[in-house]
């Protein structure tokens, strides 16, 4: 979806090209994979970080072009909302410091973005959700006006043939309707890559999909969409209902989501999970590769659909000459400040590098829909909730607090570190900032809440929500990680 395409509608002649050229690939794609390319042992690491533009009072800012012609920033690119942007971080060679060359990337580009900002009188701010967000930033007035967005908010509206329903329960309540997709573009997130050998990558694919509540659990930092409390991580909830194009009729059978954790553990390595892409979900986007704003490529079309199909952890297949495969962490939201999100990245890669040699002890003790359960889980309750875990002496399936769950695998993690070359005060650092958010039990998501609270009985609701994003917005940009924020 980060490629660019001027076509608006497809023919159905387009429609069945592309199709056939989805599946050659596919077959194809099998033998490309000999290549010895797909096992550089190199371990490597990138990322994609998405902000939220806002004004002088904390609402969103429809800043995207003066941003993208004033910034004049390597790897920055729009988004689908005007309010956001998106900055592709250059991937760095697991090593002794591996993590704070991708934080002073990050440093960089957050103080460029913010200084661009204040040009227009605003501020650039990493968010899983913005709480000042309400219905009237989330029409079609705000959408980035590019092809490939009016292309996705065409097909997707015509599947549904009817509007798009938001239904979330938390503290609070929404429900509303929406007649197009720009309430997927209230979430941001810090979009890790993970790049493995391809002999290792259906152990580590699995690893992630098993530790990947782990990690959101103690991530959480989006608990507001339009004003209203819901989960600690209510972009999961928001993202997959708002683009859920699928009838509801109860007395028929439902195409699964576009938005997915998965179907099952891996066997067959990373041409699972391409192969279920083309079986189970029909093109969205079919538009040819001459007819992309890029040079041509193997695999392309087979590439633009997979991107089509919002996998919670995405295989990545780069072709070519150089070719590798990664994995793509989706459901870790941006903020709150650089060094945190670095933190829930070393944990996340750290037990996905410790526990795949051994991930089949866990896979046999844990069917895969307890492992969706569990994401759905951390992402209501964070670090409240309880999750199944497969414990190596168990006898059946036993909920356990994913505080404790974390608390012992830290250890591990750091194993896992070790062992693709990250120093030790590397290790120190980052796992010590998931450390002290643990024995703090403060994530972004807590914070806000218990600073809303505060501030609504000194304000009132709609000031609160004024007052937390300054608040937030400061202590961001203060150095200090979010366990040591204060709440008033």
């Amino acid at each position: 979806m980060g490629i660019n395409f001027e076509q608006h509608d497809f023919t159905d002649q387009q429609r069945a090209e592309f199709n056939q050229r989805v599946h050659q690939q596919l077959s194809e794609m099998t033998a490309e994979l000999t290549r010895p390319c797909y096992n550089n042992p190199q371990v490597s690491i990138g990322a994609e970080l998405e902000l939220y533009l806002v004004n002088q009072h904390f609402t969103p800012a429809p800043l995207i072009e003066q941003m993208l012609e004033k910034a004049r920033m390597e790897g920055l690119q729009e988004e689908l909302n005007q309010y956001n942007i998106e900055f592709n971080l250059k991937p760095v060679n697991a090593g002794e410091a591996a993590f704070k060359a991708l934080q002073a990337q990050l440093d960089k580009a957050s103080q460029t973005l913010d200084q661009t900002a204040a040009l227009y009188d605003g501020h650039a701010l990493s968010i899983g959700i913005l709480p000042t967000l309400d219905s009237s930033h989330l029409t079609d007035t705000y959408m980035t006006n590019r092809p490939r967005y009016q292309a996705l908010t065409r097909e997707l509206t015509q599947q549904r043939g009817a509007p798009f329903d938001i239904d979330i329960h938390g503290q609070d309540v929404v429900k509303t309707t929406s007649d197009d997709v720009t309430m997927e573009g209230a979430n941001t997130s810090f979009q890790l890559h993970h790049k493995i050998p391809l002999t290792r990558f259906t152990d580590a694919f699995n690893t992630a999909q098993l530790v990947t509540p782990l990690v959101l659990a103690i991530a959480g930092n989006s608990p507001f969409f339009m004003g209203k409390r819901l989960w600690q991580e209510t972009r999961i909830a928001l993202f997959k209902q708002s683009i859920d194009y699928r009838h509801t009729n109860a007395t028929e059978w439902r195409q699964p989501s576009r938005v997915t954790y998965g179907h099952g553990w891996l066997r067959n390595g990373i041409t699972d999970c391409f192969t279920e892409s083309v079986s189970l979900y029909p093109p969205l986007l079919p538009v040819l590769s001459e007819r992309l704003n890029a040079p041509p490529a193997p695999f392309t079309e087979l590439n633009l659909h997979h991107g089509t199909v919002w996998s919670w952890n995405r295989a990545v297949f780069e072709p070519g000459e150089q070719g590798h495969v990664r994995i793509e962490y989706r459901s870790l939201p941006a903020g709150p400040t650089n060094q945190d999100m670095l933190a829930n990245a070393a944990l996340q890669i750290g037990l996905v590098e410790a526990l795949s040699p051994h991930c089949e002890e866990y896979l046999q003790r844990l069917p895969f829909q307890y492992a969706e359960y569990n994401f759905y889980r951390c992402a209501q309750s964070g670090l409240n909730a309880k999750i199944l875990w497969p414990h190596p002496q168990q006898r059946s399936l036993k909920e356990h607090r994913v505080t404790d769950i974390l608390a012992d695998l830290l250890p591990l993690a750091d194993e896992g570190l070790a062992r693709i070359g990250i120093s030790r005060a590397e290790r120190d650092y980052y796992l010590g900032l998931i450390e002290h958010r643990l024995a703090a039990r403060q994530t972004g998501a807590t914070w806000q809440l218990n600073t809303y609270q505060a501030l609504t009985e000194q304000h009132g609701e709609q000031a609160a929500l004024v007052e937390l994003c300054r608040r937030y917005y400061q202590l961001s940009h203060s150095g200090q990680p979010v366990a040591q924020w204060e709440s008033p």
